[in-house]
């Protein structure tokens, strides 16, 4: 069914007139909805990706299987300074995760980066720190569902979106209902909170829009503009019950000192952050070496460690020690050497696709020194390669043509308190399928067909 959804789709797109008013109308909502990043199209792709009705309910199966394993990491590791030293956590960030953010959830917003192909259904990593996309994609279904070509294809087939910025603020204030431990008194103001200038800035400003909207002051500001005295945190008059912090550690770190007013606010207990620094435990792609290790088996249940077994791919931090893979024991830099056709190596906590070597795309030479300097680095992981997905999609070109090409496809569903509620897809030509690298995003459509 899927096959013959994208064949009708493209074949659409061959009536001249069709495609380019479609392509009018995607350019023009693209700039109106603000869906640039860094000076180019968000979405420069005239098809969204389809996923039908019975991938899609495997998926949220899944993935809440996989959740609700990685929250028993989070607890275990409150307790077990060992699961700490093996997520690869540096002293300040130890300090950060042992203040209690006021409410149970590791990550009440997270993203599970992942690919789906006819034969398997892959986790690469985790985003549960400060996952980006949720309001672009709304803004990308407003645009895409009301594309004159998507409304010749939705009289053949039954098209879902997948909102997210309603489950966002439903986030936002369970987490502090919680905080509180009791219903707030007053509608409560929001802060969104980020270094300036960032390529997000208009993801944010869709966010105050939407919150705003529902009847939640918001407002966007930036570390340095913010104050805290008499155990309130503010930025001038406007003071703030709820952070949506999408500031991230690494970067909150180098100014810390400087700016200690977000920190000390969520020391006090003054505000509750979303995400909060907590969430830094389960960031790191370190995870899953936590979860693919069979010393840590007795922590999940049968169906959670089946759904790791299946979806989780074998990872381990690079140090010089032996390990386990699939139930033999290894030298693992030995191993990594042997064999990386079938790896890839990752910085532990980076974002963008920085410092990731391909090991099938590298020749013997160059992946030993990449493994020599994630050795030497100490904060670097190796992983197994997962199948892949790749589809065609049209592609815009820049003098406004269409060109029909492969793309890698990674469709990134995102979790709301453990629970499946929106998802993107982000396509690329390379290896690397991630916007801040060069890559785009189109929304996820659940699709089945129409009955006669």
């Amino acid at each position: 069914m899927l096959t013959d959804a994208v064949s009708r789709y493209h074949d659409l797109l061959r009536d001249p007139t069709l495609a380019e008013s479609s392509r009018l109308m995607l350019d023009e909502g693209l700039e109106r909805s603000k869906l640039i990043f860094g000076g180019r199209r968000l979405s420069p792709y005239l098809r969204p990706h389809f996923v039908t009705e019975t991938d899609f309910a495997r998926i949220c199966r899944i993935c809440e299987t996989v959740w609700s394993a990685i929250e028993k990491v989070k607890d275990a590791a409150i307790e077990d300074d060992s699961i700490i030293r093996d997520l690869g956590l540096s002293d300040i960030e130890r300090e950060l995760i042992s203040i209690d953010p006021g409410y149970k959830a590791v990550s009440p917003t997270a993203r599970l980066d992942s690919f789906l192909t006819d034969s398997a259904y892959s986790f690469v990593e985790l985003n549960g720190e400060s996952p980006a996309g949720i309001a672009y994609v709304d803004a990308a279904y407003d645009i895409f569902s009301k594309l004159p070509v998507m409304e010749r294809f939705a009289e053949s087939y039954n098209v879902r979106p997948l909102y997210g910025r309603r489950f966002m603020l439903d986030v936002l204030l369970e987490s502090y209902k919680e905080f509180l431990d009791r219903k707030p008194d007053s509608v409560p103001q929001i802060a969104i909170i980020d270094l300036k200038d960032r390529p997000t800035q208009s993801e944010f400003e869709l966010f105050k829009e939407f919150f705003e909207g529902e009847g939640y002051p918001t407002i966007i500001c930036s570390p340095e503009e913010l104050e805290f005295d008499n155990n309130r945190l503010r930025v001038g008059d406007f003071q703030i019950d709820i952070v949506y912090k999408r500031l991230l550690v690494n970067e909150y770190l180098p100014i810390i000192k400087e700016y200690p007013q977000l920190l000390d606010a969520y020391r006090a207990g003054a505000i509750c952050m979303v995400n909060s620094f907590r969430s830094k435990l389960i960031h790191k792609k370190a995870l899953f070496a936590v979860l693919t290790d069979q010393r840590r088996a007795g922590l999940f249940s049968r169906e959670e460690q089946e759904a790791i077994r299946k979806h989780v791919p074998w990872t381990r931090l690079v140090r010089a020690e032996r390990s386990d893979y699939c139930g033999r024991e290894i030298e693992l830099i030995e191993y990594s050497k042997a064999n990386r056709d079938r790896l890839v190596l990752k910085p532990n906590d980076d974002y963008g696709g920085h410092g990731i070597t391909i090991g099938w795309n590298s020749n013997e030479t160059a992946w030993d020194e990449a493994l020599r300097t994630a050795l030497a680095n100490g904060d670097y992981l190796v992983q197994e390669r997962v199948p892949t997905a790749r589809e065609t999609f049209p592609a815009l070109q820049d003098d406004g043509t269409i060109e029909f090409a492969e793309q890698l496809v990674d469709l990134d569903p995102l979790l709301f308190n453990g629970k499946v509620g929106s998802a993107f897809t982000r396509l690329s030509f390379s290896e690397l399928a991630n916007v801040s690298s060069g890559g785009g995003m189109v929304p996820t459509f659940i699709i089945s067909e129409k009955k006669v």
